[in-house]
């Protein structure tokens, strides 16, 4: 049967992912409280495997290796730096040829598709262009946002431009503190 890419990201309310260049999933206006972080684990611990872009696994390689020991971050964050180093990763770069942390490095939506070919279950994916690039080969299977309550009106988009609409169709969908929502959707070709 094979697995199934879930792109996953935080957006705004105006589906940005970033307002400033460099926030690479951080910025000021995202409300990611323990409750929020709790459920983020949960997810990410049932998945196979994790397809990050160069730009994201290289935010994510710069803290969470070392969160997992970090004694002054609450124990929800340990636990996310556990499971992020120690889950199967693929970068996705061109420029990259190497990465540690349980991580294999690939350069096409070629290689992205013979993993999801041999791969079981869920695979979370990190990074609008990959995910862009996932969209147009008809290989994205689902988005798993996490809206937070605020208009960013500039910044990244969720998708790089698009060539035709894509209709979804929603799984799931839950509140979390903050006015945090998240909306579950499979993508539906047509």
């Amino acid at each position: 049967m094979g697995g199934r890419f879930v792109y996953w990201m935080n957006v705004s309310a105006d589906l940005r992912i970033e307002h400033a260049a460099g926030e690479q999933g951080g910025g000021e206006w995202m409300r990611i409280g323990e409750p929020l972080h709790r459920e983020f684990n949960r997810r990410a611990r049932a998945l196979s495997a994790m397809v990050q872009g160069r730009t994201i696994y290289e935010t994510m390689e710069g803290f969470w290796p070392a969160a997992r020991a970090d004694e002054s971050l609450p124990d929800f964050l340990r636990e996310y730096g556990e499971i992020w180093t120690s889950k199967p990763k693929i970068l996705v770069s061109r420029t990259r040829t190497s990465a540690g942390h349980n991580t294999t490095v690939a350069a096409s939506i070629e290689e992205l598709a013979e993993l999801k070919s041999r791969t079981e279950g869920d695979i979370g994916v990190g990074g609008a262009t990959v995910a862009t690039g996932l969209l147009r080969a008809g290989l994205l299977d689902e988005l798993l946002l996490f809206t937070h309550p605020v208009v960013l009106g500039a910044g990244r988009p969720l998708f790089d431009d698009q060539v035709a609409p894509v209709e979804l169709d929603l799984l799931e969908h839950e509140a979390f503190d903050e006015g945090v929502l998240l909306h579950r959707y499979e993508v539906r070709y047509r």
